[in-house]
C-alpha cells in the first residue's frame, strides 16, 4: 500500500479514507469508553483523548497511518494515580508528560526508544495484562477490585465462591462472559461481516441490547456530559509536582506511552509500504496530544496498534482517515451521549479482559523459551515485578534484568588448561569481566601444586580493571604462599599479557 502525499486529491483514495475512518471510529467508541470507566475517570474523558489522537495528532508528521487513542496498556497506571492522587491530579500529570515527550523529540531522544529490549517491552505489557485482567474480573462480576495487582489475585478464590452467590452479581457475569464470547467467536464466522463491523462493537451492542430488552439488574454507565466531564488545568496545579512519587508517575507515563507508540509505529510500518515512521516527529506529536489532553483533564494517550491495525486493513491510504475518526467521535460525543447510558459496565469490562488477554503474549514466550531463554526470562522478571510493585518499579526492575543478561552474556569467557612438560598453561579468550571471576579463581585454584602456572592474557579481546586486579592479586598471593613453604619444588605463576588486540589492548592500557 503506497501512501504519497498528491494521493489526497483523488476522489478513489478519500473514499477509501473515508470508509476506513468509520471503521476505526466504531473500533475506537467502545475501547476508548472503557478503557476510561477502568481507569476511575468519566466515561467522556476517554472520548475526548482519542479526539485529540484524531485532530490533533492525526493531522502531525510522524507516522502516517497509525491511530492515537488512550491505550489498555496504562489503564491500570492510571487508575493507580487517580485513586492515590485523585482525578484532580490526572490533567498535571498528562501535561507534564506531553511537554517530556515533546522534549525528548525536539533533542532527537526518540529513535532512541527502540533500543529498549523488546523482552522489557512485552513483559511490562503482559504484566499490565495480567493485572488488567484481574482487576476487570471483579468488574465483571459488578463489586470493586481490592487495590494492586497482588490483592486483587489473592482475592480471586473468594470473589469466584463468593460474589456469584447474588442475582445481580451472576447476571452481571452473564452479560460480560457473553461479551468475552461473541469477541472470541467474531472473527471466525464465515463470510464478510466480520471484516466490516468490529467485534468490540457488536460485543458491546449486543451487551446492550439485552441489557434493554431483559432488564437485569447490572450497572451502566454514568454520564455527566462532555463539558462537565473537562477539568482544566491551572497553574497552580504545577505544585503538584513538586511531590516525588508525582514525578515518579510522570517518568512512567513517558517510558510506556512512548515507548508503546514508538514499537506500535514500526508494527505499523511493516503493514504498508508507504513513507516509514520518523520517530522524533512521532515522538513530539504524541507529546503535542498529551499537552492538550493535559490541559482539559483527559486520559494519556499512545499509538495503539488495534485501531491503527484496523486503519489499514480497511484501506487508508493517507492521514484524512485518522483525522475523520476523530470528527466522527467528537459529533457522537456531542450529540449522542444518551447512548453510553445504556451500555453495561460489564459489557466494557469483558472488552478490556479480552484485551488483557491479548496483552499477554504466549506464543511468543514459548518461542523464547525454546530459543533465547534469558529473553523468557527477562519479560517474566518484568512482568512478576509490575504484579508485585507497581508499573514504574516493574519496568526498571526488568531493565535492571537486560541490562544484567546482556552483560552476561557479552563477557563470555573461554578457559583453556593445557599440561605443557613441566608446567601448566592457562589461556584465557573472550572477555573477561568481573561477571566470569568466579568461573576463572575456581579454574586457577583447581591447578596442580606441583608445577609453575602460566597466564596468558593474550587471547582477550577485552579485559577489565576489576578481572585484571583480582588475577594479578591471585598471583602475588599465590607466589607469596609458595616461598614461605618448605617445599622442595615450588610452584611459581606467571601472568601474560602480551598486547591484546581491540578494546581489549586499550583497556590494558587504561588499566596500567
Amino acid at each position: 500500500m503506497k501512501t504519497s502525499p498528491h494521493l489526497r486529491l483523488r476522489p478513489d483514495v478519500l473514499s477509501r479514507d473515508l470508509l476506513a475512518s468509520v471503521v476505526v471510529f466504531l473500533v475506537a467508541v467502545p475501547l476508548c469508553v472503557g478503557i476510561a470507566v477502568a481507569s476511575g475517570v468519566p466515561a467522556e474523558l476517554g472520548l475526548v483523548t482519542g479526539i485529540v489522537g484524531g485532530l490533533l495528532v492525526g493531522a502531525m508528521p510522524g507516522s502516517a497511518l497509525q491511530v492515537s487513542g488512550p491505550a489498555a496498556g496504562l489503564t491500570v497506571l492510571v487508575y493507580e494515580a487517580v485513586t492515590h492522587h485523585g482525578v484532580g491530579a490526572l490533567g498535571i500529570l498528562v501535561l507534564a508528560t506531553g511537554l517530556l515527550q515533546i522534549t525528548l523529540g525536539a533533542v532527537g531522544v526518540g529513535r532512541w526508544f527502540r533500543a529498549i529490549s523488546t523482552a522489557v517491552v512485552h513483559g511490562m505489557l503482559a504484566g499490565i495484562g495480567l493485572v488488567l485482567i484481574a482487576s476487570q474480573l471483579y468488574a465483571l462480576v459488578g463489586v470493586d477490585a481490592h487495590g494492586n495487582g497482588l490483592d486483587n489475585l489473592a482475592g480471586l478464590p473468594e470473589l469466584i465462591t463468593g460474589s456469584l452467590s447474588g442475582s445481580p452479581a451472576v447476571s452481571s457475569c452473564a452479560i460480560g462472559v457473553g461479551t468475552i464470547a461473541v469477541l472470541l467467536l467474531w472473527k471466525r464466522l464465515p463470510g464478510s461481516l466480520p471484516r466490516l463491523l468490529p467485534g468490540p462493537l457488536v460485543a458491546v451492542g449486543l451487551a446492550t441490547l439485552a441489557v434493554a430488552v431483559l432488564n437485569p439488574p447490572v450497572a451502566t454507565i454514568e454520564v455527566r456530559g462532555l463539558i462537565d466531564s473537562l477539568d482544566l488545568t491551572g497553574l497552580g496545579d504545577v505544585e503538584m509536582l513538586a511531590d516525588p512519587a508525582l514525578l515518579g508517575v510522570v517518568l512512567a507515563f513517558t517510558l510506556i506511552a512512548s515507548a508503546e507508540s514508538l514499537f506500535s509505529a514500526a508494527a505499523v510500518d511493516r503493514m504498508h509500504d508507504g513513507p516509514p515512521t520518523h520517530y522524533n516527529k512521532e515522538l513530539i506529536a504524541q507529546g503535542a496530544g498529551n499537552t492538550v489532553c493535559g490541559l482539559v483533564g483527559a486520559l494519556p494517550m499512545t499509538a495503539v496498534i488495534v485501531r491503527s491495525a484496523a486503519n489499514v486493513q480497511a484501506g487508508a491510504r493517507t492521514k484524512m482517515s485518522r483525522i475523520l475518526h476523530g470528527v466522527w467521535l467528537l459529533l457522537f460525543a456531542a450529540l449522542f451521549p444518551a447512548v453510553l447510558e445504556l451500555i453495561p459496565v460489564a459489557a466494557l469490562a469483558g472488552v478490556l479482559i479480552h484485551a488483557g488477554g491479548k496483552l499477554v503474549p504466549v506464543a511468543m514466550v514459548r518461542t523464547l523459551w525454546r530459543e533465547h531463554r534469558g529473553e523468557a526470562v527477562v519479560l517474566a522478571t518484568t512482568a512478576l515485578a509490575i504484579i508485585a510493585t507497581d508499573m514504574f518499579m516493574g519496568v526498571l526492575v526488568g531493565i535492571g534484568a537486560a541490562v544484567v543478561k546482556t552483560a552476561w552474556e557479552t563477557s563470555a569467557v573461554r578457559v583453556e588448561v593445557e599440561e605443557r612438560d613441566e608446567r601448566t598453561l592457562v589461556a584465557l579468550s573472550g572477555s573477561a569481566t568481573f561477571l566470569r571471576l568466579p568461573l576463572i579463581l575456581d579454574t586457577l585454584e583447581a591447578m596442580p601444586k606441583d608445577r609453575p602456572v602460566e597466564i596468558d592474557l593474550s587471547r582477550l579481546r577485552h579485559v577489565d580493571h576489576a578481572c585484571r586486579t583480582a588475577l594479578e592479586a591471585w598471583t602475588v598471593q599465590n607466589n607469596a604462599g609458595l616461598r614461605g613453604t618448605p617445599d622442595p619444588a615450588p610452584r611459581e605463576t606467571a601472568l601474560v599479557a602480551t598486547a591484546p588486540s581491540g578494546d581489549a589492548a586499550a583497556a590494558d592500557r587504561g588499566d596500567r
